[in-house]
Parts: structure tokens; C-alpha cells; sequence
């Protein structure tokens, strides 16, 4: 549990350092006249994404459920590969990257790194590290509960991010989009 507990304090720690990158971009982008939009959902992917640390931490300590070896060190590499694919979506999007909707006009949306794969790739590292941060120590529950909660956020993040971009043109030379964010 001691081990699980660090792990989850290092995420905590990474999705600290996200939310200085994503200030200072934030801060880039209304100097650029960005526009923001979503911004009645985003209080509520914040208190999400925080339970899914906490609510991880609360049932591994007060359930005590066993450490299963091949489950727990699946999710572990699912876990890392998620936060490799988060940070090249940060890496790609550069100044552009932000935890919440900003649309710079006159940008352009990307068509290099991981978004010539799928178009929300960071959020495919979010679905996949909600289910598998959990369960590296077997906390189901938290890991259904963000999973449920984070379906219905996703459709309502992606439906106000696809609105917002359709007004940016795609670059042929690979420039990021001016959103695609994470908590």
C-alpha cells in the first residue's frame, strides 16, 4: 500500500506541474486574444480528476485489497504509457497546451505527433489512466466510479473542444491546435 500511495502522490505531483504549464500557457493565450469555452465544466473535471486520486488512495487503504502481481503490473505499464502519451500531446501542442479550452484565432489546428493517430489523443491517456491507476492496486470501485463520471465529462469536454476548433484550419505544417487539455 506504501508503494501504491507514492505512486499516487507522484501523479498528484505530475498533475501539479501540468497545471503550472497549463497557467503560463493560459496566461500565452489570452495575450494572443484567446477564447476560452467549457468554462462551467471545468470546476467539475477538476473536483473529478482530484477524486480519482483521492478516491484511489481512500479505498486501497480502507478496503485493503490484495495486490494481484499480473493485474497490478499491467496497469502500472498502462499507467506509464498514459503519461508518455500525455506529455507528447503537451510536447506537440507547445504553448498551445492547456487544461482548459483556449482557442487562439489565426492558429492552426495540428496535424503531426500523436494527432495524425486520433484527434483527442491526450484524452485517450486520461480514460486509459482512470481505469488503470486504480487498479495497480486493485481499487475497482474508484476505478468504475471516475471511469462512469469521466464518460459523461468527456462527452460534454469534447463536444465544447470540437465546437471551439471548427474554426481554426488544419495546418499542413503539423502546428498544434489551439486546445486540447487535460486535468
Amino acid at each position: 500500500m506504501i508503494w501504491f500511495s507514492l505512486l499516487v502522490a507522484a501523479v498528484g505531483v505530475e498533475r501539479l506541474a501540468e497545471l503550472v504549464v497549463s497557467k503560463r500557457n493560459a496566461a500565452w493565450s489570452f495575450a494572443r486574444g484567446g477564447v476560452e469555452s467549457g468554462q462551467r465544466h471545468y470546476p467539475v473535471m477538476v473536483v473529478l480528476h482530484t477524486g480519482l486520486l483521492v478516491g484511489a488512495l481512500v479505498e486501497v487503504w480502507l478496503r485493503r485489497p490484495a495486490f494481484l502481481p499480473a493485474l497490478g503490473w499491467t496497469m502500472l505499464a498502462l499507467v506509464l504509457v498514459a503519461q508518455a502519451l500525455r506529455w507528447w500531446c503537451i510536447a506537440t501542442l507547445g504553448r498551445q497546451w492547456n487544461t482548459r479550452v483556449i482557442v487562439v484565432p489565426g492558429l492552426s489546428r495540428v496535424t503531426g505527433g500523436p494527432y495524425r493517430l486520433m484527434p483527442h489523443p491526450n484524452y485517450v491517456a486520461v480514460v486509459v489512466e482512470g481505469v488503470a491507476l486504480p487498479l495497480v492496486h486493485s481499487a475497482w470501485i474508484t476505478a468504475v466510479v471516475f471511469t462512469l463520471c469521466n464518460v459523461v465529462l468527456l462527452a460534454t469536454r469534447v463536444r465544447v473542444e470540437n465546437q471551439a476548433l471548427t474554426a481554426l484550419p488544419v495546418a499542413a505544417s503539423g502546428r498544434p491546435p489551439a486546445a486540447e487539455a487535460a486535468p
